[in-house]
């Protein structure tokens, strides 16, 4: 039975009053970006931060709208959203307008709106309906393929409209999932395949195969606990090496070191897999497979990057990991950026005294770039504030999530969480040259009306589902 309430005494007011802030700042930042003497006035519409302004409005009213929907409304028609959110990232490829070299905005008039902003909130609904129905296991391989594609169609179609950044936002939701209970193996495994993607493209192939080969030895020394196997794998290995090196050398072959150790790991790894059917030795079999999967995928590695990223998200990546220097291009912006927040100090240049800022010398310092502003013109202070009222709102956000009675509205919570973390720790890591440059705004702080309507939604949802969490609702 479920049992009515009055969802206006029971919203959660710290997060609205931290979102309302949030915003304002948001709007004044914008206003303090692209200050120009000739338009004084903040309320005028015919700059950004008038836009803004109007953009606001029209994210309270929507606010309002989520709250009058039924609570019922977002389980339900989980699919249903997914399913429209999914066709139009289609439409956009074939009527969208192309924006910044990406096909990923409708224009309606002089309005554009950006379809997969709100496909997120599509995806967490998805998720949280497809883990919240009855008799679902999350570690069985159905699941797994079920949510993957969840996930994976609309990381797709957003990669195709050349929306990098927008894309990357989707693989997030694997935070929810590992709090639902997804094997804690499969998340390492990830973490893993990351951390050896970066260091493809750092490291030569030969020292990457010694320290796998390296890493292989230490698990299966602390998982099998037998120093006999592991002395006779070690030794199986080292001789193949001498055979295969001594071969080469006197049939003058001409085989590089990475192909000599490839072929005598082959060939040991033939030879100890043989030994261990017979004598029953567990986890090698396990082992190599990972072991020749992660050779596999470093030779990918070159491959995805060269034919599947765009020069420019290529240079980008090659200056965050020092491999390449290009002061008056890609890294133009972070380089600006960097400067703008450093010159703010501890206490700031003050409100509409920005250098930088005010005289253009940072790109996009009203989107992507917004939170340069606050370190020139707040300094230190500012910026860690703003970083402290994100962090509070986060925190909020896992405890209003955590006393939720409702399976569906706890994973859509968590999902909420995730895509706001994601943005606010990429997008100020882009400004201050700690990751690549893949163009994501800041929530609530960047300029354009269908971000800050995405996030509004997004976030209202949940707190729409908390104040009718003691109604009954799976």
């Amino acid at each position: 039975m479920r049992r009515r309430i009055n969802i206006w005494t029971c919203i959660d007011w710290l997060t609205v009053a931290l979102y309302l802030l949030l915003v304002f700042l948001g709007w004044i930042n914008i206003y303090a970006a692209i200050y120009n003497e000739e338009h004084q006035s903040i309320f005028d519409f015919s700059m950004r931060y008038g836009k803004q302004m109007i953009w606001i409005c029209a994210a309270i009213v929507i606010a309002l709208l989520v709250f009058v929907v039924d609570i019922n409304f977002y389980s339900y028609f989980a699919y249903a959203i997914y399913g429209l959110m999914i066709l139009l990232l289609i439409l956009v490829l074939f009527f969208g307008v192309e924006v910044n070299a990406a096909r990923s905005w409708f224009q309606l008039g002089t309005f554009r709106i950006q379809p997969s902003e709100f496909a997120k909130i599509a995806t967490a609904l998805a998720i949280a309906r497809y883990l919240s129905t009855y008799n679902v296991q999350i570690n069985t391989f159905k699941s797994y393929w079920r949510l993957a594609a969840l996930i994976l169609i609309p990381a797709l179609l957003t990669f195709i409209q050349n929306d990098t950044g927008s894309a990357l936002v989707y693989f997030v939701f694997i935070l929810v999932l590992f709090r639902e209970g997804l094997s804690t193996e499969i998340l390492l495994f990830g973490v893993f395949m990351l951390v050896l993607f970066v260091l493809a493209l750092v490291l030569e192939k030969i020292t990457i195969i010694l320290l796998s080969i390296g890493l292989i030895f230490f698990v299966f020394a602390f998982v099998h606990r037998n120093m006999q196997d592991l002395g006779v794998a070690l030794f199986i290995l080292i001789l193949s090496v001498l055979i295969t090196f001594g071969a080469n050398r006197i049939f003058e072959i001409g085989l590089s070191y990475y192909y000599i150790i490839f072929i005598a790991l082959g060939f040991s790894s033939l030879v100890y897999t043989i030994l261990a059917l017979r004598y029953r030795i567990r986890h090698v079999i396990i082992l190599l497979i990972f072991l020749f999967g992660s050779v596999l995928f470093t030779h990918s590695v070159d491959y995805v990057f060269d034919n599947f990223l765009e020069p420019h998200q290529q240079k980008r990546i090659n200056v965050v990991l020092g491999l390449e220097s290009d002061p008056f291009g890609v890294e133009y912006n972070v380089n600006q950026s960097k400067i703008a927040i450093g010159s703010g100090g501890l206490a700031g240049k003050g409100f509409l005294r920005g250098t930088q800022t005010k005289y253009d010398f940072v790109p996009e310092q009203s989107t992507d770039f917004i939170f340069c502003t606050i370190g020139e013109e707040w300094g230190f202070f500012g910026t860690f504030t703003i970083v402290t009222l994100f962090v509070i709102l986060l925190l909020r956000l896992i405890y209003l999530a955590e006393r939720q009675r409702s399976i569906f509205s706890r994973i859509y919570g968590y999902g909420v969480i995730s895509v706001l973390f994601f943005h606010i720790a990429v997008n100020i890591g882009m400004t201050i040259g700690l990751v690549p440059v893949i163009g994501i705004p800041l929530p609530f702080f960047s300029y354009g009306g269908s971000s800050l309507w995405a996030f509004t939604i997004l976030l209202f949802i949940f707190l729409r589902l908390d104040a009718s969490r003691l109604e009954m609702l799976r």
